[in-house]
This record gives structure tokens, C-alpha cells and sequence, in this order.
């Protein structure tokens, strides 16, 4: 295995076990009582209201922690509440999450898969000994030469 690909499972295992981690915190606060969640929240918020008069800046984020603020904005206006980071921080944040989405579903060999030997040298064939012809009429030819069975359009 290549570097590259063994630095991106580690960096993936480590976003998993972190996301994990919150998960079964969130699942802990789930179950307390309200009272307790909103005692936890002010607290919260004054200790945020502290650093921003301080004017002290947060550590960075791991990836982890990003994930987990990306599906916690889905489930309220996040516009508010957004205190450490910038809200274009968090759309951008949104748009790697989703590049690497795609990246993820689409992997694999990319591109259309590659046309059999012998048709390629028919095609060769027939544009050398027809050079008037264009890629239209090479595959017109093609598609009544051999049936649309081959594929070719």
C-alpha cells in the first residue's frame, strides 16, 4: 500500500473513532433531564462570551469535530449560534465534505471504460481510408456496420 492511501484510512479511522466519541456523548446527554441540558448550555455560552471579551482564539478544530458540527447544523439555524468559526467557514467546510462525498461514491476506475481492441482498429481504419469523414459519420457507419448491440451510439 501506498503512502497516500495509508495517511487517508488513518486520517478517516481517526475521524470515525472522534465521531464515535461524540455520538456516545450526545447519546449520555440524551438521557438527562432538561433542567441539567439547559444548566449545561448556559454554562457553555459563558464560557464562549468569556473568550470572545478576551478576544482568545479557539484551537483548531480536528476533522472529527468539523463532521460532527456539519450534521449538528442540519438540525437548527446555525447562523445564531455560530461563534468560532466564521459562518463562510462552515459553508466551506460543506462543500469539501460534499467533494469528498462524490469522490467517495464515484471511485473506482474512472471514465467511460475503454472500447475493445479490434473496434478501435476499426475505427483507425475507417477514418485513414475515409478522411472526409467526421466522428458523426465514423460512428453512423459503425452503429449500421456492427447493430447497436456494440455500444458504439
Amino acid at each position: 500500500m501506498t503512502r497516500k492511501p495509508r495517511l487517508f484510512i488513518l486520517r478517516l479511522f481517526s475521524i470515525t473513532v472522534g465521531f464515535l466519541e461524540e455520538s456516545l456523548r450526545l447519546a449520555r446527554r440524551l438521557f438527562r433531564p432538561k433542567v441539567s441540558l439547559i444548566a449545561e448550555n448556559l454554562f457553555l455560552r459563558k464560557q464562549l462570551a468569556f473568550y470572545q471579551e478576551r478576544n482568545v482564539r479557539p484551537q483548531r478544530l480536528s476533522d472529527s469535530a468539523r463532521v460532527l458540527l456539519l450534521l449538528w447544523s442540519r438540525w437548527f439555524d446555525w447562523r445564531n449560534a455560530l461563534v468560532i468559526v466564521k459562518p463562510e467557514t462552515l459553508i466551506a467546510w460543506q462543500g469539501r465534505a460534499f467533494q469528498l462525498f462524490w469522490r467517495w461514491k464515484c471511485r473506482g476506475p474512472g471514465g467511460r471504460p475503454r472500447l475493445p481492441m479490434d473496434l478501435r482498429v476499426l475505427i483507425s481504419e475507417m477514418v485513414r481510408e475515409n478522411p472526409t469523414w467526421g466522428q458523426a459519420r465514423v460512428a453512423a457507419e459503425l452503429s449500421l456496420k456492427l447493430g447497436s448491440a456494440s455500444g458504439v451510439p
